[in-house]
């Protein structure tokens, strides 16, 4: 090598030695006052905030943290614990943390194949996100009546199949459970996916199985307004590895779960443009914890609730919810029919006199989407726009023609829906208070209703 090339090379090194050598130094992105936000949100006062803050400023934060499930540099993501502690409590082989229990219907719907020109058969008693991810997913919801339990009646569901049904969707209806024996045999008879929609219920069984295990795909809310969440997220449960494909497909970006992720196919079919309902790393350190929660708070629901049942009389005039696994569904709330609206409206008011928390719908209720026929994003057939498939698809109106929604299509559920009594029950009871609730109830009832041995139990 002559002397000007070695001479050149050296010099070449010390320039690179030299673009390398990064003296300027920034602060965390997300740092201790993102930290104190999340303290403030927590309902702490100014003194004790002051302590955290003093506290941990003592840590050095070099970059700070990455509140994300992707490219953390940690052995597992919160979002990662959620999903597997959530294999390992309901025993199935696949899990989603998504933003919302919406977004876990969203991409069930489509993992099992909704789109223009299907139907599902959803519950005419439910939360309207059952059938509105319907929509989303460009299909159009069925309702199919309830019987006395609020939920879906199995005996009511064949005769709504047609060549465009593509899923059956039953749904946990206010911490009860749905008979999902005769609703599997249906689905399967027929060749349906089953898409069970938990977000009430999450951690009721049926006949020893947890709900969202039983059909193809089970669907959770995991929020603050259920028994388990703190914020808003979703969760979603399959055992079909093909199914879960299909669902991160849609939750994930359109394939961004996947070991490459910006790789062509593995296999046809297994791509198509998806969105974003990926849960956060803030909510899933939340909701793994609550998960880890959620077998005791609902024991403790379930004995509340047995300790109440257990002491009441049975009436004529009353007919309680048929559970169709009184030891399985979680119990948060005791549910009964009187036999009129009337009655119900005298019954309210004493039991509210004996400062038991009850409601009923009664008479001229206001608009709850709760209930099919006040579900109007659904009932008025809607779209974003003029042209917005799923209603005013083509393929669907020349198969079906123009589906409508009226009170009285479904009139098992426009019955009980208005009359039912419902009394909201508290885990942390302690056996006198559902020995004074249960008197409460039973003074109440003994007023208004005639005792009847041989009326229907409570359980």
């Amino acid at each position: 090598m002559t002397d000007q090339r070695a001479a050149q090379q050296s010099a070449l090194a010390g320039n690179l030695q030299a673009v390398t050598r990064i003296e300027g130094k920034g602060e965390p992105k997300i740092g201790i006052d993102e930290f104190m936000s999340v303290a403030e949100r927590f309902g702490f006062g100014p003194e004790t905030l002051a302590g955290i803050r003093d506290v941990v400023s003592r840590e050095p934060l070099d970059t700070g943290p990455f509140l994300a499930n992707y490219y953390a540099n940690l052995s597992q993501t919160k979002v990662q614990a959620f999903q597997e502690l959530a294999c390992e409590t309901f025993g199935v082989r696949h899990a989603i943390g998504v933003s919302s229990g919406t977004g876990a219907l969203h991409a069930a719907f489509v993992a099992a194949g909704v789109g223009p020109g299907t139907e599902v058969i959803c519950p005419a008693i439910g939360f309207f996100a059952t059938a509105a991810a319907v929509v989303m997913a460009n299909g159009v919801p069925v309702f199919c009546d309830v019987d006395a339990s609020l939920s879906m009646d199995p005996a009511k569901i064949v005769p709504l199949i047609t060549d465009r049904t593509v899923a059956i969707a039953p749904t946990c209806v206010m911490g009860s459970v749905p008979d999902m024996d005769p609703i599997m045999a249906v689905a399967r008879q027929h060749g349906l996916k089953v898409v069970e929609d938990c977000a009430q219920s999450c951690g009721g069984r049926y006949r020893g199985r947890y709900v969202g295990t039983i059909g193809d795909i089970g669907c959770f809310s995991i929020s603050a307004y259920k028994i388990v969440g703190g914020g808003e997220g979703g969760l979603l449960l399959t055992d079909d590895e093909r199914l879960w494909d299909r669902a991160n497909c849609l939750a994930e970006g359109g394939g961004l779960w996947r070991p490459e992720r910006f790789a062509p196919p593995r296999y046809d079919g297994e791509l198509f443009c998806g969105t974003n309902y990926r849960m956060s790393e803030l909510e899933a350190a939340v909701d793994v914890v609550q998960l880890g929660k959620m077998p005791a708070v609902v024991d403790r629901f379930r004995r509340v609730k047995r300790a109440i049942t257990e002491r009441l009389q049975t009436y004529r005039q009353v007919v309680p919810q048929k559970l169709n696994d009184a030891d399985g569904e979680v119990g948060y709330a005791l549910r009964f029919f009187p036999e009129s609206i009337e009655l119900g409206e005298r019954l309210l008011e004493d039991l509210r006199a004996r400062n038991v928390g009850a409601s009923m719908r009664g008479h001229g209720g206001r608009p709850d989407w709760h209930i099919y026929h006040s579900m109007f994003p659904i009932t008025l057939r809607t779209g974003a726009t003029a042209a917005s498939c799923s209603f005013n698809c083509a393929e669907y109106r020349r198969h079906a023609g123009e589906r409508t929604y009226e009170r009285g299509q479904c009139p098992v559920a426009d019955d009980l829906f208005d009359r039912m009594i419902s009394i909201g029950l508290n885990q942390w009871y302690t056996e006198t208070d559902c020995a004074n609730v249960a008197a409460a109830i039973d003074q109440t009832l003994a007023i208004h209703c005639t005792p009847d041995a041989g009326a229907p139990g409570w359980r």
